[in-house]
């Protein structure tokens, strides 16, 4: 295999572990600056070069793109994409997970925990919107920090207004997410690969720091993950388009809750804690996918009209409750199912003989007119309503009724 490794940071523990890593394992590789590239586009030809020269053929690019030049970086990514060339994470990966309101917003539709954040920009709607969360203490974030910078704890409600005032006057986009007081001051972080964790610490902070992060001085400790923990950490890198990932979790009562995924992990922290070889693994998935390469099912199977991929969720009192695949009759009608999605579990290639259930959401693969029988209909959400948000007399006319 050729592997090219982006990186604007050649020296680096992580780029020097990797290159190692896949020299060892017999595979040419080479450090590629990500600013040294120029993109160039034509009719039917994407193509790239570096220092002014054309690139060489490669087989996969590995990116290890900072937040500073997420711009360009994923530009250069893109274009390899265009090129077929392998990366275990895509530029649409990289760019949904760098942003942390965007990461929120999409992993918010998924059964994953995320601690309650809250995004405003009027003044005004500060106060309520702390009071959403269960009031102060709360963490204020920048949008796009990396490494715990940007990120405050505001004990006050009125700290937590001066703080989020400063930052917005800085031309700074804020979240304000709901402080998980158990979990203070520790966090695990979940190194995952395809679709295993194949390594996984705590860390803790030191002295008064509320941020666990080792580049803030905390302390990694290996951890065992129970299963709860290590498909959340799964689906998450998965959801955000990523097959290598670092995911922050909290230790909340109710379970874990996402904090973070990151695109480009460091691997000096989680090496130095577990003694593993993550860097190998990283290589070795990498070069399996080179040879077995992971395609985008709704781009591929929609080539026949009238055909195409969707994702069906089964509701109670559904006719398909309770009975198998096989006496579902879905095959005669043209329809094949490609998964099956139950709570955290996903069933690939499901055989006939299994029993469906409400709540099971099938990826399934065939005819559109006849999946479209089996959608139900979208069910209007409902308005949260507080009582202290209703008219005295509307409240006294409820209770009447």
């Amino acid at each position: 295999m050729k592997l090219a490794i982006l990186s604007a940071a050649p020296t680096a523990y992580s780029t020097r572990r990797l290159k190692q890593a896949a020299a060892e394992r017999g595979h040419e590789v080479k450090v590629l600056n990500t600013l040294r590239f120029a993109i160039d586009l034509e009719k039917g030809d994407p193509d790239l070069h570096f220092r002014s020269k054309a690139i060489s053929d490669y087989d996969a690019v590995l990116p290890r793109i900072g937040a500073s030049i997420t711009y360009y970086g994923t530009a250069v990514v893109r274009q390899f994409e265009q090129m077929d060339v392998y990366t275990p994470n895509t530029a649409n990966g990289i760019t949904n997970s760098r942003d942390k309101l965007r990461a929120m917003q999409i992993l918010s539709r998924h059964d994953i925990g995320i601690p309650h954040t809250a995004f405003v920009r009027a003044r005004a709607d500060v106060l309520p919107a702390i009071e959403r969360l269960g009031g102060a203490p709360v963490i204020i974030k920048i949008i796009e920090g990396t490494q715990g910078i940007g990120v405050i704890l505001a004990e006050t409600t009125k700290v937590a207004e001066a703080i989020i005032e400063t930052l917005q006057t800085a031309k700074q986009n804020v979240l304000i997410q709901r402080f998980v007081k158990e979990s203070k001051g520790k966090d695990i972080r979940a190194l995952v690969v395809g679709d295993t964790v194949v390594a996984a610490m705590r860390r803790v902070a030191q002295g008064d720091e509320f941020r666990s992060n080792v580049h803030r001085g905390g302390i990694a400790e290996p951890v065992e993950l129970d299963a709860a923990y290590r498909q959340t950490a799964v689906r998450a890198a998965q959801i955000m388009g990523l097959r290598f990932a670092g995911v922050d979790m909290l230790e909340a009562n109710d379970g874990p809750q996402v904090l973070e995924v990151n695109s480009s992990p460091g691997l000096e922290g989680i090496e130095g804690a577990t003694g593993l070889d993550v860097a190998g693994t990283i290589v070795e998935y990498i070069a399996n996918q080179v040879n077995f390469p992971e395609i985008d099912i709704r781009q591929r199977l929609t080539v026949s009209r009238g055909y195409g991929v969707a994702d069906l969720l089964i509701p109670e009192g559904s006719e398909l409750v309770g009975i198998t695949i096989g006496e579902s009759q879905l095959r005669d009608r043209d329809i094949a199912i490609l998964n099956l999605h139950r709570g955290t579990t996903i069933i690939s290639n499901p055989k006939g003989s299994r029993v469906l259930e409400a709540g099971d959401r099938l990826l399934c693969y065939g005819k559109l007119e006849e999946m479209r029988g089996l959608v139900p209909e979208k069910q209007r959400r409902k308005r949260k309503i507080t009582a202290k948000a209703l008219d005295p007399q509307l409240l006294e006319d409820l209770g009447d009724s």
